[in-house]
């Protein structure tokens, strides 16, 4: 393990073109000088612009990693990806809970992929409420939003992202309790690409592990999800510096 690092963990899906999921999640917690590690909760088959299928990973094997990678390794930031149901989801917060109760989680709440695929069970929203009180961020677009907005509570924190709203290109929202903050772009023009949900939460995980407190974490994740959407104008970014 590369010394001095602090470490942060994605538990995600697995793409095998690296634009989404636990690569894309590592490569973005590496090149901001944080150790990334990863357990997959499912394996897919997909490219940046087609998605073909899913395969599922044992609930108890996730859960099983969880507590030996939490036992051997101080782990402050975990961040979930894409899961199967609310059962799914709720098993996985239990386990980094018990293993550390201290341990800040976001969960970038895949609700349908880029690509047009339906994932989390929206008939679950409703039990939600059971968990998000362990839920430290949630890192909803514009339209996971409308559908978490209903079980959400004051003391959930949640940063909505989107850049095509019409009426405010580009700008997210961190909505900590009653308090709105308006999180504004460094440009207006970007190149969509495949899996900059997951840089963006990534992003914020990782500076969030670098010691920076939530809102400092998000406005250089959004720096960083910048960046990456403008690498080049083809829908797989390139991670730099």
């Amino acid at each position: 393990m590369q010394e001095n690092r602090p470490i942060v963990l994605s538990i995600a899906g697995f793409d095998p073109c690296g634009g989404a999921g636990v690569l894309a999640d590592v490569k973005t917690f590496e090149q901001l000088k944080t150790q990334g590690m990863a357990i997959i909760t499912a394996n897919t088959i997909q490219t940046e612009d087609h998605f073909v299928a899913s395969e599922w990973q044992d609930i108890q094997t996730v859960q099983k990693s969880i507590e030996v990678l939490m036992n051997q390794y101080i782990i402050q930031v975990v961040k979930i990806g894409v899961v199967k149901d609310f059962t799914f989801l709720k098993s996985i917060v239990d386990t980094v809970k018990v293993n550390n109760s201290e341990t800040f989680i976001i969960w970038d709440p895949v609700i349908k992929s880029s690509s047009g695929f339906t994932f989390f069970n929206e008939d679950d929203v409703t039990k939600l409420p059971e968990v998000l009180a362990n839920i430290d961020l949630l890192t909803p677009n514009v339209d996971e939003y409308k559908l978490l907005e209903l079980v959400l509570t004051e003391s959930n924190k949640v940063l909505i992202k989107d850049g095509h709203r019409k009426e405010q290109v580009g700008v997210d929202i961190l909505r900590t309790g009653t308090h709105k903050i308006a999180i504004l772009p460094d440009t207006t023009s970007v190149h969509p690409k495949h899996g900059s949900g997951c840089v963006l939460s990534a992003a914020i995980a990782a500076h969030l592990t670098l010691g920076k407190d939530l809102e400092t974490a998000c406005r250089l994740g959004k720096k960083y999800v910048e960046q990456y959407l403008n690498s080049h104008p083809y829908l797989l970014g390139h991670h730099h510096d």
